[in-house]
């Protein structure tokens, strides 16, 4: 008999950590390969744990709501054969070593993002304390206006008396409720002592109470909704959003897409939409524009080399959540079709993987899925532009021929591009949305896939 150690796999460059939520197996339960053990939650997707093993699950080394780092044991499975185990304590602590690395990269910038998306009153200045949280408990505590004196105020139950997400929200239920005393942050004197009338005049304002009445029904935001809610805030007060509107004529498109798409999938299997033929004229016109596919670290640009696309897909609970298509430049229509097909089947079953949300380059939205024909999406930091594809609509147009101008039916639709005018200024970011247009309207109704 062999002892397997089932570690927590890394999970995307910028993750370092991730909260066990529930354990899908118990002691003594049979585990087959690739059999879901754990699940497990990062403050950007929930994911399973895979076994890599078949046997029995002998020992679990952590208890619901621990914050476990990469690369650390989770659990132990008993198998059989003879089969090489690596259960070597070098090893395990090779893999645990990397993992500081990545905590500081990831504090460093949790720390930025808290700073930025909260009150100067309200803030969380996680620098100033000597103990550790995970970004989960960061994430909800800036969200929620959690003071650091209150964080540090709360009786942890986790491994070695960690706050955890449950202990949190437990203290913000009841600060709701009035059953603990609500401690402010203490302002610096200096601080305040050289903060000037215009400084105060731009600090974030606070809310408007709202207070429900007994008819109402009070609903408690999802995990999810809050940390895309503190995403959308954060992102409206880093880039300056400016637009771009066009109109495209994509009747070549739908003709040619309603006399293959039988044959389509016949041969391949897949549903062909029109997502992949409008994810193919992005990529094309995001390697005639590379400074599109650009973020922005303080004062410099880092242009990137990958054209990752994200695609805004809907969940079930009706979240949206952005999965990557790695290298789209790279794929033919065909492979382009997989990768979306895949891609949303998987979001609409909540079998996504984190490195699946990792990486993105630049971001599209179809708000035309809801009948929409044109919107003004938020960028998805750290990004610096977003394309929303409205509903493709039958309508009247002026047609230019040789002989002369006429009125014929077309399909149109239009494409609302949102970018960062801190570092694309109008020219730019109007090419851009043009070159798309133009890849549209120039589609081959004649060709074979």
């Amino acid at each position: 008999m062999a002892k397997f150690e089932l570690k927590l796999p890394k999970m995307g460059e910028s993750v370092a950590e991730a909260t066990i939520t529930t354990w899908l197996k118990e002691v003594g339960d049979t585990i087959e390969l690739d059999d879901a053990v754990v699940e497990i939650a990062t403050d950007k997707v929930d994911s399973e744990v895979p076994s890599e093993v078949e046997g029995i699950l002998l020992e679990k080394l952590f208890a619901v709501d621990d914050v476990v780092e990469v690369g650390q044991t989770i659990a132990i499975i008993e198998t059989e054969g003879e089969g090489v185990v690596d259960s070597s304590p070098s090893a395990a602590k090779t893999q645990v070593e990397e993992a500081p690395k990545e905590v500081a990269v990831l504090e460093t910038q949790i720390a930025e993002t808290t700073e930025a998306v909260v009150s100067t009153a309200g803030a969380v200045d996680f620098s100033e304390s000597s103990t550790f949280y995970s970004p989960l408990v960061k994430n909800i505590a800036a969200t929620e206006g959690v003071s650091l004196a209150e964080l540090e105020s709360i009786p942890g139950t986790g491994k070695e008396g960690r706050v955890t997400k449950n202990d949190i929200l437990k203290f913000v239920e009841d600060r709701k409720n009035g059953n603990v005393e609500v401690t402010t942050q203490p302002v610096k004197v200096e601080a305040k002592e050289t903060q000037t009338a215009s400084q105060k005049k731009q600090e974030t304002p606070k809310a408007t109470p709202v207070v429900a009445s007994g008819n109402d029904e009070i609903i408690e935001m999802t995990r999810m909704g809050k940390l895309i809610a503190h995403h959308m805030v954060e992102s409206v007060q880093t880039s300056a959003h400016v637009q771009s509107f066009i109109e495209a004529d994509v009747t070549n498109i739908w003709n040619w897409r309603k006399k293959v798409k039988a044959d389509f999938m016949k041969r391949e299997g897949e549903n062909l939409t029109f997502t992949p033929i409008f994810m193919e004229a992005v990529a094309k016109a995001i390697k005639d524009f590379p400074m599109i596919n650009i973020s922005v670290s303080g004062d410099t640009i880092i242009k990137k080399k990958n054209i990752n696309l994200g695609m805004a897909a809907a969940l079930p609970d009706g979240n949206l959540i952005v999965p990557v298509i790695k290298n789209a430049d790279q794929l033919n229509l065909v492979g382009m079709t997989k990768a979306v097909n895949d891609l949303a089947n998987r979001a609409r079953n909540n079998a996504l993987k984190p490195d699946d949300i990792q990486d993105g380059t630049y971001t599209v939205t179809n708000v035309g899925t809801f009948g929409s024909i044109m919107g003004t999406p938020i960028i998805n930091q750290p990004q610096v532009a977003i394309l929303a594809l409205g509903a493709i609509r039958k309508v009247p147009a002026v047609i230019e021929t040789p002989e002369g101008d006429f009125i014929g039916i077309r399909y149109k639709m239009f494409l609302s591009h949102s970018y960062d005018h801190r570092v694309v200024n109008g020219a730019l970011g109007g090419q851009f949305v043009q070159r798309v247009k133009d890849y549209l309207e120039a589609f081959d109704a004649n060709r074979e896939f």
